[in-house]
Order: structure tokens, then C-alpha cells, then sequence
């Protein structure tokens, strides 16, 4: 009786796993830093790897199917020292597509101010109520703002919980002098993430982002016309956030992520469904505007 126990619990055990909530691919490159010792970055790239995808992120049960695929790419510009770098990160979160082999982009980003301590094979640390490491916190920072996004794009604000975990770290960082924590060293940084996505005068961003996942992307399956309607909604949700702010940072984000996926999605829409979206984007992405007016063009 007690062993058949443990064959059950055994076989069970697989499906009662806590975390383990990300597929990442993560790399780590130095291709004008000079020296001929590359382990270093070899098992900087190894450690991230199981901090990332090994770490308990939520209390919910992913299964390996539903793991969050996303990427972390790492390019050291500068080795300041035997334990110092200097470099950015590349990001990128996917989110599959309902009933379909798609992965949308949900985050597109390029991080500029990664600098961090890191002595070869050192055990990576990271705890959520006081300030480790720099390294360890721009990854676990990240890896909340990925699950912020892609919980919202399943339900409406589902994200926050993980968005305040990322608030919390830039509140921890204050004080430190590495950059891309504070409000006035840029309009592009990890500050300015958090709270725009936890900014109420903001929530349309959010909101569009549902609208644009669950009930346009994921409803397409379904009827075509209504998840392109959804779409076209979720722009009108952006336009009203940058109505508000011009240059609104989250917004900028969900447009770097989406411009080029809305024009295939409305490339084969009517004229009076083209013309209406091409009016919105150009308002909210006029860098992009020629893009946009090549909606016309394409059936």
C-alpha cells in the first residue's frame, strides 16, 4: 500500500509543480570585448537560464505546454573589471494565438542601462523584499513585467499583481548607482514601465491590450470581422491614452510590438475599415505613418 502511494504521488508529481513559468531563451554575448576567457559569459548565460525557467514566479501551476515563451538577450559592450559589465538587453514576450501555430509579440524591448556585478559561477540570488544584486533584479524586474503582460492579455487587468512586484523593485533600487531605475535619467526606462502600466490615468493601455489579445487575435478563430472590429477598438483605446499623453511610454511599447502585425491584419479589411484604422494610427504612431498609409495597397 505505502509504495503504491508513492508511485501515484510520483507519477502525480509532475502536475502538482508550482512555477516553473517560462520558456526563455536567454543569451549572453560579447562580440567587442577583447580577451580570449569566454567561459565567463558561457556561465553567466547558464546561470540566467535556471534562474529564469527553474524559479517559482507564481503560486499557479504551469504545465510545460503553457509555459511563457520569451526571449533575453544580453550584449556586453564593456568589461569594466574581473566582475563588471557593461552592456543592453534585448527582450521579447510571445503569446500564443488561439487554435492556431501563431505567437504574437506582446513586448519588443531594448534595454540600454544594464550594467552589473557578476564573479564567474557565483550562485545567483534574488529576494522580493530587499535589494540583492543589479543583475539579479533587472531579470526578476522583467520577468514580473512578462507575466503582468501576459496575464493581461488573457483578462483584463490580470497583470497587476506581477506589474507591482516590478514596482517594487524599482522602489528598492532607488538608491543604487546604476541607471535605468529613476524617473529623471530617461523617459525609457524601467521606471517609467511600471508606472505607466500602474497608472490609472493610463488603464486604457491595459485595456486595449485584452481587447486586442483575447477578444481580437483569439476571437478571429471564431468570426474574422468581429476580432478585427476588437482590434480596431483596442487602437481607439490607445489613441484615448495618448490623447492624453503624447508620447505616452506604454503606448509607444504596444505599437513597437503591433504595428507591423495591425497592417497584415487590416491589409485585407474593406476600404472604410482601412481608412478608419490608418486615421488612428497615424495619429498615435506618425513615425510609422507610411507604413500605415500602405494599408491601401495591400488586399
Amino acid at each position: 500500500m505505502k509504495k503504491t502511494i508513492i508511485y501515484i504521488f510520483l507519477f502525480l508529481l509532475p502536475y502538482l509543480s508550482i512555477g516553473q513559468e517560462f520558456n526563455c531563451n536567454i543569451q549572453v554575448i560579447a562580440p567587442q570585448v577583447q580577451g580570449t576567457d569566454r567561459t565567463v559569459y558561457d556561465n553567466l548565460r547558464n546561470a540566467l537560464y535556471e534562474f529564469v525557467n527553474t524559479k517559482s514566479w507564481t503560486n499557479y501551476a504551469y504545465k510545460q505546454e503553457e509555459r511563457i515563451e520569451c526571449s533575453i538577450l544580453i550584449t556586453i559592450n564593456e568589461r569594466l573589471g574581473l566582475d563588471e559589465f557593461k552592456g543592453t538587453m534585448n527582450l521579447q514576450l510571445r503569446r500564443p494565438v488561439y487554435r492556431t501555430s501563431y505567437n504574437t509579440v506582446l513586448l519588443n524591448f531594448i534595454d540600454k542601462d544594464i550594467q552589473f556585478k557578476y564573479l564567474d559561477l557565483q550562485t545567483l540570488e534574488f529576494n522580493d523584499n530587499a535589494f540583492t544584486s543589479n543583475l539579479t533584479s533587472i531579470i526578476a524586474y522583467y520577468c514580473y513585467v512578462f507575466l503582468g503582460y501576459d496575464f493581461d492579455s488573457f483578462s483584463p487587468n490580470g497583470g497587476t499583481p506581477y506589474f507591482e512586484k516590478a514596482q517594487n523593485i524599482v522602489n528598492m533600487a532607488q538608491n543604487i548607482p546604476e541607471k535605468g531605475w529613476k524617473s529623471f535619467e530617461s523617459q525609457k526606462n524601467r521606471y517609467w514601465i511600471a508606472e505607466n502600466l500602474l497608472n490609472s490615468a493610463y488603464s486604457s493601455v491595459r485595456q486595449a491590450s485584452y481587447k486586442y489579445h483575447r477578444l481580437g487575435l483569439d476571437g478571429m478563430y471564431d468570426n474574422i470581422e468581429t476580432g478585427r472590429t476588437a482590434i480596431y477598438e483596442s487602437i481607439e483605446l490607445i489613441k484615448k491614452a495618448y490623447r492624453e499623453k503624447p508620447g505616452l511610454f506604454s503606448s509607444q511599447l504596444f505599437m513597437e510590438a503591433k504595428s507591423d502585425e495591425i497592417v497584415n491584419i487590416f491589409s485585407k479589411a474593406s476600404p472604410q475599415d482601412k481608412a478608419r484604422i490608418i486615421s488612428g494610427l497615424i495619429e498615435i504612431d506618425p513615425a510609422n505613418a507610411s507604413k500605415y498609409q500602405g494599408i491601401m495597397n495591400k488586399n
